[in-house]
């Protein structure tokens, strides 16, 4: 069987296939031979059909296209696999199906056009000497006592008050009816602006703005009127931006009792048993968050800068993967988060999120195609030995093991270790310069501010 082999863009191979006129008369009585066994045709017992009654009854046009069908699939696969062909997904038919028949003549030569999609074959201009900036993520010693005053905030007790006016950090429970006031109107109630026994925090952002400032200086059993506005981007469009009274009614007033800051705390929110050894824990694990965070910035750079380098097609059925990949992962986290997805999960939906899903699908499949090129160019790889390692690590920390697929955690983590591997040898070839935390969002903001001047 001859085959002529075209180039193609979206790293895509045409396929001329020139079919022998003993394969099609082959296929044809094969196919004809098929539907003599199996037809019901009137007066006839099945298997007895005579060839040219079953013609006349069926049709020779859908004859020749269930033998056309037969053709072009076998015919194609023997192409492939006797041009070596390293196929992805199915085939595309590139000769239109209705010419074929109409060109399809049982015993003469046929050709047939399609094509496939083959591994993308990436370049990269530049992975060495790579040069980037990198916001470096500096350890901020405040966040140890910043931390210690959360973790007693949240074993603080509430301790009645009865001698003083409420002020701001007290707990209040109160009763209040609101009403809107708009200018001209008289002052209407609305569906949700009334509660009793209402326990909130006075503390800026806990509720509407001025809600919780209007109760600072009232005392217990005392009803005040409190004037204040909606939001603009108030969650209910009915109220945004809009004025409104409340006639609220303190109740009941408490201020927070913090524990005091020693060992016995220490002891209560962590592991150790004083308080400078989880100071000490504290100072440690915001070094190592600091030091990682600067650590993804770095790789992040690193990534962006090589796939700027990147020349390459993807092929639509790696794309077309990568999307499917991407929907059923967000579709698995709604699930898991006790969303009814068979509820909400119409058609066009699904269409939209695949749409969606594209331009991160592409970036994932460029950012994987450098580092494997990299990988490919400086003979990079990971032993089994180090893939064993890092899996037994991690099972360590699984409850239960016996639900964890074991050949899909090693595809995992020899993926993860390999990415690590390739991003530690690109730093080490590259020059990484490390720059203030947000920096380069200012830096971007002021490229952006230049641009659009330009344009103007």
């Amino acid at each position: 069987m001859k085959v002529t082999q075209e180039k193609l863009p979206d790293s895509q191979v045409g396929l001329e296939i020139e079919v022998p006129a003993e394969i099609s008369k082959q296929t044809y009585e094969q196919t004809l031979r098929k539907y003599m066994k199996t037809a019901n045709i009137p007066g006839f017992r099945k298997g007895k059909v005579p060839r040219q009654i079953l013609v006349q009854q069926l049709g020779a046009t859908r004859i020749k296209a269930a033998a056309l069908e037969e053709l072009v699939q076998t015919s194609i696969d023997k192409a492939i696999a006797q041009e070596k062909i390293d196929a992805l997904g199915n085939y595309q038919l590139r000769s239109g199906f209705e010419t074929l028949i109409e060109e399809f003549e049982p015993g003469k030569a046929l050709t047939i056009s399609a094509s496939v999609d083959v591994p993308p074959q990436a370049q990269l201009k530049q992975y060495k000497n790579l040069s980037v900036k990198v916001e470096e993520v500096v350890y901020d010693a405040e966040r140890i006592p910043e931390t210690l005053a959360g973790y007693q905030e949240n074993l603080a007790s509430l301790v009645p008050i009865e001698d003083r006016a409420a002020q701001e950090g007290d707990v209040a429970v109160v009763d209040f009816v609101g009403k809107i006031a708009e200018d001209g109107k008289e002052p209407e109630a609305f569906e949700g602006g009334s509660a009793t026994e209402f326990q909130v925090e006075i503390k800026e952002g806990r509720f509407i703005p001025g809600f919780v400032e209007g109760i600072v200086g009232m005392e217990l059993g005392q009803t005040k009127d409190v004037e204040v506005a909606f939001p603009d981007d108030y969650p209910q469009p009915d109220l945004a931006g809009k004025p409104a009274i409340f006639s609220i009614t303190l109740n009941d007033l408490k201020e927070r009792e913090l524990p005091d800051l020693d060992d016995d705390l220490a002891q209560e929110v962590s592991e150790f048993e004083t308080l400078d050894e989880l100071k000490q824990s504290l100072e440690e694990r915001f070094q190592q968050e600091a030091k990682d965070a600067t650590q993804s910035n770095t790789e992040r750079a690193l990534l962006d800068e090589l796939v700027t380098h990147l020349e390459v097609e993807i092929p639509k059925t790696l794309l077309q993967r990568e999307v499917d990949h991407i929907v059923t992962q967000t579709v698995m986290q709604l699930s898991n988060q006790g969303i009814d997805v068979n509820k909400f999960l119409t058609k066009e939906l699904v269409e939209n999120m695949r749409n969606n899903a594209k331009p991160e699908a592409t970036d994932r499949l460029r950012r994987t195609l450098a580092l494997g090129e990299v990988a490919k160019q400086e003979s990079i790889s990971v032993d089994d030995e180090a893939v064993a390692t890092r899996m037994k690590e991690m099972m360590a920390e699984v409850e239960n093991p016996a639900n964890i697929d074991q050949d899909r955690l090693k595809q995992v983590v020899h993926e993860d270790l390999l990415k690590e591997t390739i991003l530690t040898w690109l730093a080490e070839h590259a020059t990484v310069e490390l720059v203030p935390e947000g920096s380069l969002i200012q830096e971007d903001e002021t490229d952006t501010i230049a641009a659009v001047a330009e344009e103007e």
